[in-house]
């Protein structure tokens, strides 16, 4: 790790073991952890503290990771922080729903906990870039995001991406549009198809630098 100020993690799980063992692998590696036993109250907590990353288990009471880190990535205050998500399901298709409801890394139970630190790693290290490149650069001076030239987009999908542009999930676009989850998951894949771009985020700020959001 870095010198400077140790990063601060998040860690919620309703394992009480997890959290210990975790928390004292993560805190011997130089962390700060904070802990939470589900959504609700890992919420809580962020009205106190803003976690360089969150580590978040997927099944809890209360309230499970996905409307915990949907709650997260609607706040403008954090939505920026990068989430792990820890799971015992390791199908595909539950990892692109962790994915698409807005985790950056999931990972899945039973883990090695070296692996959960250099994902840890790599995903503040991504971060510190981000933040780095815009504070460097000035967010108006920053590259714009590079599209064809010639990109026409639906109705539905400029309705979509500025949807996307303020950080909702598909499930919430969804909702809002009447439509099945499955059918925004579509409009965004063709939109990506469309312009080149790789994520959600890339083409959110594409939206917003023109003035589509």
């Amino acid at each position: 790790m870095s010198s400077g100020d140790p990063k601060q993690l998040l860690l919620i799980d309703d394992d009480p073991n997890l959290i210990l063992l975790v928390k004292d692998y993560l805190e011997f590696r130089g962390y700060q952890v904070v802990t939470a036993e589900n959504g609700q109250e890992a919420l809580d907590v962020l009205q106190k503290e803003t976690p360089d990353m969150i580590i978040c288990d997927v099944m809890m009471p209360q309230m499970d990771g996905y409307s915990f880190v949907e709650h997260v990535r609607k706040d403008p205050r954090t939505s920026w922080i990068p989430v792990l998500f820890l799971s015992a399901k390791g199908q595909s298709q539950d990892r692109v729903k962790g994915l698409n409801t807005g985790a950056d890394v999931y990972m899945v139970k039973p883990f090695e906990p070296e692996e959960l630190v250099a994902q840890v790693e790599s995903s503040l290290k991504q971060a510190s870039r981000l933040i780095q490149r815009n504070d460097s650069k000035g967010l108006d001076n920053a590259p714009k995001i590079q599209v064809p030239f010639d990109v026409e987009l639906t109705p539905t999908e400029l309705r979509v991406v500025q949807y996307v542009a303020r950080g909702m999930a598909n499930r919430e676009i969804a909702e809002e549009l009447n439509v099945s989850q499955r059918t925004i998951e579509s409009h965004v894949s063709n939109m990506l198809g469309k312009t080149g771009l790789h994520n959600r985020t890339e083409l959110a700020r594409w939206a917003i630098e023109n003035s589509m959001a």
